[in-house]
């Protein structure tokens, strides 16, 4: 794999991806300027370009267009600021692949460039590699259940909704259910609703007419036209903002769309497959979605399940991609010893299809035989072997919490402080035979302060009275 260029005059900017890109082992270059990576182009060419757009001397976008002219293959993640609208519509307009507004999360930010990777690496594959998508594997029940609705969708043109944890692969199977259909030979166009921001996803999706807003300088296609005979995939539905489910709803309704500031009706002819991590019912029950949209969403549901409830996969998958990131990085392929599989079958694996991957990833790279053991295993994943009863129960809030936020709930906190505080008071009390000075002194409160929490808390009748 070639390197990703990271071009900014920022130093500490460049610092901090230089060390997030080699703790994720991606080979990178780093360029203070433009007019450096512009230079750097005349003798190599880059997998991947993440690029800030204000520079002194040439501009972000002034490199966009060399490379969107001569190695169009190659994605470009363009970085502005939040308040710099014009310049992020402008990086759109002349074809980059995602917007990273700063400041950014470095996770959010590597992930986008794992994306973009995988983007590169799909448009330089041969049309036979292209045509097999073997990360959708599974021997488990549940996901023979999803080769199956994929293969009785196959000559369908209904809405699909794919609901699923982050990381189970759900825009594989959106890949899948558009390799298989009768638009196979049309685009697929994928977009993350949740990965732009609100001001700019309305002309994304939509496209928007020249002079309808300050930058737009020329008339621009958004991605129901681009995906025109085709399937549109829109991942992360479930944050879609208010105005913008009310326009795709009319979209699904009615069959045709306005571009921004446009006055002619453009006839929508996509299939549309959306997926969400998000109990999108509760989020109908909470007024954050749209009632009637979920319903025109939820023609066709397919349900993927996680890691966990197809723990018999794990090895397999395993295996896979191991192979995947030995042939990418050149090596020869490390191998999960037995009580390496047994153990990593029993792990919850809460990033699912992703999790594998990212660890097979650096278990090629970082295990140091070619034999993998439990002990070679990432320190959060060697469980019991090697955490300590606090990494345990910090590991056990850790996943409590990712589910909570999966199910859409909220006042998450309160919740959780009232369990919390509960437990604490329970087996303090218990521990000191129902002596509560006592209890109070070995939590850290006051009598009173203990006394008003048994209250609050409904433990009156629980808590044990000293005989």
């Amino acid at each position: 794999m070639k390197p990703v260029w990271v071009i900014d005059d920022d130093k500490s900017i460049r610092w901090v991806f230089e060390k997030a890109l080699t703790r994720e082992s991606i080979e990178f270059k780093s360029f203070a300027s433009a007019q450096d990576a512009l230079a750097a182009l005349n003798g190599s060419v880059p997998q991947v370009v993440v690029s800030d757009i204000r520079m002194p001397g040439a501009s972000g976008l002034d490199l966009l267009q060399r490379i969107k002219t001569e190695h169009p293959e190659v994605p470009v993640i363009v970085m502005t600021a939040y308040s710099d609208l014009e310049s992020a519509v402008a990086a759109f307009q002349g074809g980059a692949f995602e917007y990273l507004p700063k400041p950014f999360d470095v996770n959010h930010a590597v992930e986008l460039i794992r994306r973009a990777i995988d983007e590169s690496m799909r448009q330089t594959e041969s049309p036979e590699e292209a045509v097999v998508t073997p990360e959708i594997l599974g021997q488990a029940p549940s996901m023979q259940e999803v080769f199956r609705a994929i293969g009785r969708l196959a000559q369908s043109h209904a809405t699909v909704l794919i609901t699923g944890e982050s990381g189970s692969g759900k825009e594989l199977v959106a890949r899948a259910l558009h390799r298989h259909s009768p638009r196979s030979s049309k685009p697929f166009i994928a977009i993350n609703t949740a990965a732009i921001p609100k001001d700019l996803l309305e002309s994304e999706l939509f496209g928007h007419e020249r002079g309808t807003f300050t930058g737009a300088q020329a008339m621009r296609r958004g991605r129901f036209e681009q995906a025109d005979a085709g399937t549109l995939f829109l991942d992360e539905i479930g944050d879609m903002p208010a105005e913008l489910q009310t326009r795709l709803l009319r979209v699904l309704s009615d069959g045709q769309f306005y571009r921004v500031g446009g006055h002619q009706p453009i006839k929508a002819n996509v299939r549309v497959i959306a997926a969400t991590h998000q109990d999108l019912e509760q989020r109908v029950k909470q007024g954050l979605f749209r009632e009637d949209l979920y319903h025109r969403l939820n023609v066709i549901r397919l349900r993927l399940p996680p890691m966990r409830e197809r723990r018999e996969d794990i090895p397999l998958l395993a295996r896979f991609f191991l192979l995947k990131s030995a042939r990418e990085l050149g090596v020869e392929p490390k191998r999960l010893s037995e009580a390496a599989l047994r153990h990593l079958s029993a792990q919850d694996l809460p990033g699912n299809v992703r999790q594998i991957e990212n660890l097979c990833h650096w278990l090629t790279v970082m295990a140091p035989a070619m034999n993998v053991e439990v002990n070679d295993l990432p320190a959060e994943l060697r469980g019991e072997t090697t955490a300590s009863a606090e990494q345990n129960w910090l590991l056990a809030l850790e996943r409590e919490v990712e589910q909570s936020l999966g199910r859409g709930e909220q006042g998450i906190i309160d919740q959780l402080s009232r369990d919390f505080e509960r437990t604490l008071i329970v087996k303090a009390l218990q521990h000191t035979g129902g002596r509560r000075i006592e209890a109070a002194t070995l939590l850290g409160l006051g009598r009173n302060t203990l006394t008003r929490k048994i209250q609050e808390l409904g433990l009156e009748e629980k808590a044990p009275v000293p005989g």
